[in-house]
């Protein structure tokens, strides 16, 4: 209803296109696909498999969304990739359906901003307002948090998680997991301290950033393991920021964590 298709675009029988959608010249939409109100296609955007993009998102030229995922385990298992509403996905984006070992679905959040040329592997999971730079790559079954900044070109390793609202420097490879409000830079990614800037504009109560600033403290020349260094935090602290840190060191992961140098 009231959606304007370019008569060049090409949509298979069983797609369906939200009210008010733009549908621009030499796009192709597969049968299994999910348009939300008002989403915007510009031109040549392939959007592919079993794909739901959530209402007033604009995804511009030559993005593929929806393809099969670079897994060679994949066999033509049935699987699903969901894009929140309102996310501004940019020129030669890539985003992947789920594998079947990975939990079947790749799941972006609301209010993402994803620059020209990033890629989000299969079974990612990424939170809302979440911004991937050009060029940066997100490898299958990371976990990116809500408020979370990856710089330009920069490689997240499969399996990460990197907790709510850090940030990473742009050329880092980022190879284990990231605590909430990190500061990571350096080719290797170093934890380097945490996003102030961030917590500040945000509108963080002094007393929270400053509490954070204290268990970085602790967490880099504490005694014990980090582990260890971390529990003791959870026991003396009673802010909610510093909480949330203790809950993602201490929760499941498959990699182990950069530590403050």
């Amino acid at each position: 209803m009231g959606a304007q298709i370019h008569p060049s675009s090409v949509i298979e029988d069983g797609a369906v296109i939200g009210q008010d959608c733009q549908i621009g010249p030499f796009c192709v939409i597969g049968a299994d696909v999910v348009l939300g109100d008002r989403v915007e296609l510009k031109s040549h955007v392939v959007v592919s498999g079993d794909t739901h993009i959530g209402d007033d998102t604009v995804v511009f030229s030559f993005s593929v969304i929806g393809e099969i995922p670079q897994d060679l385990k994949f066999d033509g298992e049935k699987t699903r990739l969901r894009i929140g509403a309102r996310n501004r996905i940019r020129e030669h984006v890539t985003m992947n359906l789920g594998t079947a070992q990975g939990g079947g679905e790749t799941r972006i959040g609301d209010d993402g901003l994803f620059m020209a040329g990033c890629h989000i592997a299969h079974d990612a999971v990424i939170g809302d307002r979440v911004i991937v730079v050009n060029s940066s790559a997100i490898a299958g079954h990371c976990i990116i948090e809500d408020d979370v900044i990856i710089g330009g070109l920069c490689g997240i390793h499969q399996w990460v998680r990197i907790g709510r609202g850090a940030i990473i420097g742009a050329v880092s490879m980022v190879i284990k997991d990231v605590v909430p409000h990190g500061l990571v830079q350096g080719p290797r990614g170093e934890l380097d301290g945490l996003n102030l800037v961030g917590l500040k504009r945000k509108g963080v109560d002094r007393r929270d950033i400053t509490a954070l600033r204290a268990a970085f403290q602790m967490l880099k020349d504490g005694e014990g393991t980090f582990a260890e260094r971390a529990k003791r935090l959870g026991d003396e602290s009673d802010s909610d920021y510093v909480q949330e840190m203790v809950a993602f060191i201490l929760g499941d992961t498959d990699r182990n964590f950069l530590t403050p140098g």
